[in-house]
């Protein structure tokens, strides 16, 4: 175990393919002026967010992540009955129950008999459902995962409340994950949680447990999302630097080893500081909250099929993954990623 939580490695599967999906509807600054004034440019120069983009009433993640998945198959050519399991990772689902994910596989038209499950996750989610899939693939339980991860953020923004209606954006992803030959180079893994920060990023009602507004909730919608943005940071600036060295130490590789590091886009300012921190070289080190906004689960992904995709497609890349936020929850990743057959941003 690494100071900054568990280390697994897994082995004998790679990624595929990556397609995200986007809703039309785009979101300048502008449109928020009239609600915050000048509020909106302080808000921007910290968290670099100029445009992001948000679903239409009644457009869920799963959505998104249903014309993920198809654009996906086709690219790849893989037939339906080939798929031996899909995992939904978000905190948007579209019930309390049933999972998403076996509403994918018959909206999907997968056969049945495969695995599917949810996993409610955010920031950390895309390296946590990578570590899932390819541990089921390395157990022999599938040869090919679809693993769906979005979020729908705006649906849970508070108007009113501009850290998080100028900063959140929605989008959805599908990663291909397939077997391959048994020593093909592992991927390493790093997961850890500190949960008494929960209640720093939290959607406080509108599941079972019953919360008051009171103290810091005290005349907040409990249903919509709360966030103690300095209190976040401080846990991020904490627990990052020393991910991003634990994951590298776990991997046998130094910094020049690697092709990119994709940080989740939680913040600009944060992203820039952390690299420097980290001494990581600004141009290994992707950014698109700016065109984007924290789309949650799905930025790394996100950053894979917008900012790496030429990169991804045409070489086989050293890529080291990070992911920390709500929960307080973080995971890490570091493996090799393509030439990819598939990696593109679409729009619903």
């Amino acid at each position: 175990m690494a100071s900054s939580g568990q280390t697994a490695r897994t082995s004998g599967s790679r990624i595929a393919g990556v397609v995200s999906c986007l809703p039309s509807r785009r979101i300048e600054n502008e449109d928020f002026l009239d609600r915050f004034g000048d509020k909106v440019h302080e808000v921007v120069k910290m968290t670099g967010v100029r445009t992001r983009y948000w679903v239409e009433d009644g457009t869920t993640t799963s959505d998104l992540c249903a014309a993920a998945a198809e654009c996906l198959l086709d690219r790849l050519g893989w037939e339906r009955g080939s798929v031996d399991g899909i995992i939904f990772v978000s905190q948007t689902p579209d019930y309390r129950l049933p999972a998403t994910s076996c509403v994918l596989q018959h909206r999907l038209g997968l056969r049945t008999g495969i695995v599917a499950f949810d996993v409610s996750l955010g920031c950390s989610g895309y390296p946590y459902g990578l570590w899932m899939a390819m541990m089921m693939v390395q157990t022999g339980a599938a040869k090919r995962i679809l693993l769906a991860v979005g979020d729908t953020s705006s649906i849970m923004n508070d108007a009113d409340d501009r850290g998080t209606a100028l900063l959140f954006g929605d989008a959805g992803t599908v990663t291909a994950i397939e077997a391959t030959v048994p020593d093909a180079d592992p991927a390493w893994f790093i997961l850890g949680t500190d949960g008494q920060g929960a209640d720093n990023l939290i959607v406080p009602g509108g599941a079972f447990r019953k919360r008051e507004a009171t103290g810091r909730l005290e005349g907040h919608p409990l249903d919509k999302l709360f966030m103690d943005g300095g209190e976040v940071f401080n846990f991020t600036l904490k627990a990052v630097p020393s991910l991003i060295r634990d994951t590298m130490a776990a991997a046998g590789e130094g910094i020049e080893d690697y092709d990119m590091f994709l940080l989740h886009q939680a913040n600009a300012f944060m992203i820039r500081h952390l690299a420097k921190k980290a001494k990581l070289p600004p141009e290994k080190v992707p950014i698109n909250i700016d065109r984007y906004g924290n789309t949650s689960s799905a930025t790394l992904p996100l950053l894979m099929t917008t900012d790496r995709a030429d990169a991804l497609m045409t070489g086989d890349c050293r890529v080291a993954l990070f992911g920390f936020g709500v929960g307080y929850s973080w995971a890490a990743a570091s493996m090799r990623i393509g030439p990819l057959r598939c990696c593109e941003t679409i729009s619903l």
